[in-house]
């Protein structure tokens, strides 16, 4: 009567743990897995990240020393080459702000701002010229009075000549900030793409989320399926 009732619990716990692996299996078969479901919300975190990316302006940082430049360039008087300096220096600041909140583009905004250093130093150069010809028409008006017309036509050819290589000179200076800002904006694409590299070769490396899932769904299912050796058969 003792090896019945053993045999009989051994077969009921047998019978239970099929059951509980047919209830696993169908509601696996009956509903999404586990990887599936993380699978689809990785895929639709994509697609709303490309979304916002697409639709968020990029920012234009190099477009700062081109600006001061062309500014400039316009100057006909010292306050307005003061002018050109006091809106570099602004713009030095704001980019320096920008470059603690957007760590992607530090050597972007740095070589913005590097630009814009040279263009304080340049307007400072040029207040200094306009000075000079200011005082070389004065020199010039001065000896038109004074009836000294060859002095005066070879201070005017001078003038202009130093005049006509001041904006080349300045016009050199746009020329080299659009080079630039061209230059760091391949530059920025490139170390955008190796990074993406970097990181689809580290997930290559590395196991997904969804082959642990995976991994996880089969050792519950494997746990959950009696072995052939489950039933005891215990004799007197």
């Amino acid at each position: 009567m003792a090896d019945m009732q053993v045999n009989g619990a051994a077969a009921g716990s047998a019978w239970q743990a099929r059951r509980t692996y047919a209830q696993a299996a169908e509601q696996q078969d009956s509903g999404p897995d586990l990887y599936e479901l993380m699978r689809d919300a990785k895929e639709k975190a994509e697609a709303t990240r490309e979304k916002f990316n697409a639709i968020k302006p990029k920012p234009r940082y190099g477009d700062a020393p081109i600006e001061a430049y062309a500014r400039l360039a316009r100057a006909r008087r010292p306050a307005e080459a003061a002018a050109a300096a006091g809106f570099a220096r602004r713009q030095i600041a704001r980019l320096k702000a920008a470059k603690r909140t957007d760590p992607d583009n530090a050597k972007r905004i740095q070589a913005a701002i590097n630009q814009l250093q040279k263009a304080v130093t340049r307007a400072g150069k040029k207040s200094r010229e306009l000075d000079r010809e200011k005082a070389a028409k004065a020199r010039q008006a001065k000896l038109a009075q004074e009836k000294k017309t060859r002095e005066a036509r070879r201070q005017k050819q001078e003038l202009l000549r130093k005049q006509a290589m001041r904006q080349i000179r300045e016009s050199g200076y746009i020329r080299e900030a659009e080079i630039d800002n061209r230059m760091q904006s391949q530059l920025a694409a490139t170390r955008m793409e190796l990074q993406k590299q970097a990181q689809d070769l580290t997930a290559s490396l590395q196991p997904t989320a969804e082959a642990v899932a995976r991994q996880y769904a089969a050792g519950s299912a494997a746990a959950a399926e009696p072995s052939p050796g489950g039933e005891l058969d215990v004799q007197a």
